[in-house]
């Protein structure tokens, strides 16, 4: 079990760098909220990984919370980039 759980840390981990790098450098604004976007649910996923791993169950206020920031915030941005094309 140990190894699974540091294969998937260290996976997390890369997947994290690899949107950070693309939150840095990304060329237009929508590819970095997506990239936001994506980081968030890396961070859903390791805290989900931590309490499985752990076998605790206080973390899963904290996820259903940051799904529904990470839904919320997807929509205002769709909402946002949609009004600015109109224009």
């Amino acid at each position: 079990m140990t190894a699974v759980a540091v294969t998937v840390t260290v996976l997390l981990a890369i997947a994290g760098a690899l949107t950070l790098v693309r939150i840095i450098r990304g060329p237009s604004i929508l590819d970095r909220a997506v990239a936001t976007d994506v980081l968030l649910a890396i961070v859903v996923a390791a805290i989900a990984m931590e309490a499985a791993y752990s076998r605790d169950a206080t973390a899963l206020p904290v996820l259903v919370v940051l799904a529904i920031l990470g839904f919320v915030s997807s929509v205002s941005v769709a909402r946002f980039a949609a009004r600015k094309g109109d224009q």
